[in-house]
């Protein structure tokens, strides 16, 4: 089966209002965003954005439909990628929580075709303090680590009758202190979540580009 491929310049809250398709088919959504956005998960509570924070810099606040904490999205980093299939498609899996692995396994072929080694996280969601609030603070199936353990790949997932839609990120560089900016913390909170998350993530040291290249170059084709 082939994938369609298409890209998306537009502002975060376009692309996430984006619906699926009808009828569903394989395809890879690249999003170029053209403007900051601090893009919470569907369960998250209004009250964890600090607003003035948000307006001063120029941040869009958008919800996302799929679970998961807060993304800072701009318009470098992180490379994002969405992963559509119907829900006849041989990928496919019933089981929620292992519905990831493919993918997570075809980003994994693709850093290593780089030369990033990393892992795929095959077992139940690892939560943190941090966790409900930032979503490289935790990890879940499917989603990378490098030999450090730090998170290289964060995926997320929309499912309808029809098919799923998997939202990948991918920073092209780590640095938590913009975005806990933008959250309504104290100033002893951001200390803390300063430390404890400084090396929560990393971004792989190859350009986006080519790693969108060897990501579709590892697709399955089944």
């Amino acid at each position: 089966m082939t994938w369609a491929v298409e890209r998306f310049a537009e502002s975060a809250s376009s692309f996430h209002a984006r619906p699926m398709p009808g009828p569903v088919r394989r395809a890879i959504w690249v999003c170029e965003p053209t403007g900051p956005a601090l893009v919470l998960g569907s369960a998250q509570r209004d009250d964890v954005v600090d607003v003035a924070a948000c307006q001063r810099s120029g941040v869009e606040v958008v919800r996302r439909r799929s679970g998961g904490g807060a993304v800072l999205v701009e318009p470098a980093s992180p490379l994002w990628v969405d992963v559509l299939i119907p829900a006849t498609d041989p990928l496919w899996e019933p089981d929620v929580g292992q519905a990831f692995l493919w993918l997570g396994e075809a980003w994994a072929l693709a850093l290593g075709d780089l030369g990033v080694a990393t892992e795929v996280h095959r077992g139940p969601p690892i939560r943190t303090g941090w966790s409900d609030r930032v979503c490289f603070a935790g990890l879940g199936p499917g989603e990378l680590t490098d030999r450090a353990g730090r998170k290289v790949l964060g995926i997320s997932q929309r499912r309808t009758r029809s098919g799923a839609r998997f939202q990948c990120a991918i920073p092209t560089t780590w640095d938590p202190a913009v975005l806990l900016g933008l959250l309504a913390l104290s100033d002893d909170e951001r200390a803390a979540a300063l430390s404890d998350l400084a090396d929560a993530a990393v971004g792989p040291a190859v350009a986006p580009t080519h790693l969108l290249s060897a990501f579709l170059a590892r697709l399955p084709e089944v």
